[in-house]
């Protein structure tokens, strides 16, 4: 039970902040369609935190530490891009051709990729030495943060344009990109 808990609190916090949850927010003030999303959520977290438990260490050595950063840091601004770029249909029906829930698997299980959070699960799994409760925990701690900002993010979009939430996001990854070069 120590590690569910303790993966939970330590992924909860971390998480808190972290471009995971900004895309959470950027994903349900998008499509607005919070089931799918958090579905989503789930799915890419379960697939990417089995991963990182069994093979981010391996990642890790085989990809030079310089290439690592200059590839993450390149996603998050390419992500910003994506981020500037609004939906023919803003609010209505019809989100874009992949569709909510498949639209945030994906984004959410490449974002995962080589974050604080992936890593944090590597070495959670490793002090607790089991792989299913680590999982688990890193599971509900994502679930948790990022479910704040799927629920809260619909209701600052009724009181701010979703032009500036637009704008304040892409500028967000475009810094994570950058500190990322600056600080890996």
């Amino acid at each position: 039970m120590q590690a569910i808990i303790n993966s939970f609190l330590l992924v909860a916090a971390t998480e808190m902040g972290d471009k995971t949850q900004l895309l959470a927010f950027v994903l349900a003030t998008r499509f607005r369609k919070p089931w799918a999303i958090m579905a989503g959520i789930f799915c890419a977290t379960v697939l990417n935190h089995l991963l990182a438990a069994s093979l981010g260490s391996w990642v890790s050595q085989a990809v030079p530490h310089q290439y690592m950063k200059w590839i993450l840091a390149m996603i998050f601004i390419l992500f910003a891009g994506w981020i500037l770029i609004p939906d023919k249909d803003e609010g209505g029906e019809e989100a874009n051709r992949f569709g909510a829930f498949l639209t945030t698997l994906i984004t959410f299980f490449l974002a995962e990729m080589g974050d604080k959070t992936q890593l944090s699960t590597v070495a959670l799994a490793a002090k607790y030495q089991n792989i299913t409760l680590v999982t688990i925990g890193t599971t509900m701690g994502m679930m948790f943060s990022d479910g704040l900002a799927v629920v809260f993010g619909e209701k600052i979009t009724e009181k701010i344009s979703m032009k500036w939430v637009r704008i304040f996001a892409a500028a967000l990854f475009v810094i994570f990109g950058i500190a990322i070069i600056i600080g890996y």
